[in-house]
């Protein structure tokens, strides 16, 4: 009887020891507190009356503050992968050819993980990088002004969306209104490579028939009283068309509000053919779904 009593002792400290190697280990976190007060700040570099989303360069500097924070979980809003960033300061570059609206949002996490979240919509403008050649011949790094090339052959001219030359009409020299002759345009730099629109057309420019409505007006192809006041900054990207290096640039720019250069097609978008110090050759999709030529001269 002893040898069994014994034998269910040992049996019994064993069990014992068994239960108590499994028992998990305990941790203490703390106190678990929401981060509060959580307040997020940025500043859009060169941003002023002149240049309202920046000054082309992209930068924006965040800054992220609360209370029980032990980090931050930033979202910028274009895409890209959130960052923890422990010290909620960060200068971040946008990359978004123009002027694009993100919406940047921040957890800010505390002990265990509590989050507590805020967000903020910013609009940015990113200058697209434009090639040297391209800029010095457009602005002469500087400013420079254009006119219609009218003694050109092909200096207006028209064909179908696909193609990358005036195939149905191209315009002899000295041959169309003369309201699409006396414009001047110039294009401007600033310090930071943005580009500016600017045009002189004497009170009235050129628009086709199938556009005059976009302009605010009625008819068919002549001579509209359309505005063209005010400097407007352009939007530079890479071609969306199908043109081949051989073709063109592979470089087109956007111009905001009615889009007019020396006439108007309905189209805001202009893709840059050719371009030498004295020449500009331009085409662009008219509000007829036709490809519309032009071509500039300097002055």
């Amino acid at each position: 009887m002893l040898t069994n009593n014994k034998s269910f002792l040992i049996l019994f400290l064993i069990a014992l020891v068994g239960i108590s190697s499994c028992k998990k280990a305990e941790y203490n976190f703390g106190d678990i507190i929401t981060p509060s007060g959580l307040a997020l700040t940025t500043v859009i570099q060169g941003l002023d009356a002149g240049n309202p989303f920046g000054n082309g360069t992209g930068k924006v500097n965040i800054a992220v503050t609360a209370a029980h924070a032990i980090t931050y979980k930033i979202d910028f809003g274009d895409g890209t992968a959130p960052l923890m960033v422990p010290s909620g300061v960060i200068d971040y570059r946008y990359g978004n050819p123009g002027t694009t609206e993100f919406t940047i949002t921040v957890n800010a996490i505390g002990t265990a993980g509590v989050m507590s979240t805020i967000s903020k919509k910013i609009k940015v403008f990113v200058n697209f990088v434009i090639p040297a050649t391209i800029l010095q011949n457009l602005t002469n790094n500087s400013s420079k002004v254009w006119i219609t090339d009218h003694d050109a052959p092909g200096h207006f001219g028209v064909g179908p969306n696909d193609q990358f030359s005036p195939i149905w009409y191209s315009a002899s020299p000295n041959s169309r209104e003369a309201c699409a002759y006396d414009d001047d345009i110039t294009f401007s730099k600033d310090a930071n490579d943005n580009v500016k629109l600017s045009i002189d057309n004497k009170g009235a420019s050129f628009s086709i028939g199938a556009a005059t409505a976009f302009y605010g007006f009625s008819g068919g192809d002549g001579c509209y009283a359309i505005s063209t006041g005010g400097i407007r900054s352009l939007i530079f990207m890479n071609a969306t068309s199908n043109s081949t290096p051989a073709q063109s640039t592979r470089i087109q720019f956007t111009v905001p509000g009615n889009g007019i250069i020396n006439f108007g097609t309905g189209g805001t978008t202009y893709e840059i053919l050719s371009i030498t110090d004295t020449q500009v050759h331009l085409r662009n999709i008219g509000a007829d779904g036709n490809s519309w030529y032009q071509k500039l001269i300097k002055k």
